[in-house]
């Protein structure tokens, strides 16, 4: 089992810059791949970046390509994604997610973490 834990979300002025973590224990010899999704209240959960556990291959949706980077800390087995210049439309709970194989869709994602919540004031 598989357990995620995001941090570093907070109120952040447009333009601003933050940085969250997706920190992951547990037992997992399946999962390849992990992402970050957001969602707001009444929308689908939506892809934001995806990069592949053993380095190297990342992924991102055309809003934010540029803007945010994914990386992660092997030692401290912890996924980061930097976001700069952020924008109110980026006002959403951010999730970070694994899953068996690569792939966009928030379905093919096993493992979640609780969120946490990035709120950007105009």
């Amino acid at each position: 089992q598989v357990q995620l834990v995001e941090s570093g979300g907070g109120l952040v002025q447009t333009g601003g810059s933050l940085r969250l973590s997706c920190a992951a224990s547990g037992r997992d010899s399946s999962t390849t791949t992990i992402g970050w999704f957001r969602q707001t209240p009444g929308k689908e959960r939506e892809f934001v970046a995806a990069m592949a556990k053993t380095g190297g291959l990342t992924a991102y949706v055309d809003a934010v390509e540029g803007r945010f980077t994914i990386s992660k800390h092997n030692a401290k087995n912890t996924v980061h994604l930097q976001m700069t210049s952020l924008t109110p439309e980026n006002t959403a709970v951010y999730y970070c997610a694994a899953a068996l194989g690569p792939g966009r869709n928030h379905r093919k994602y096993k493992f979640w973490g609780q969120g946490t919540q990035v709120t950007v004031s105009s």
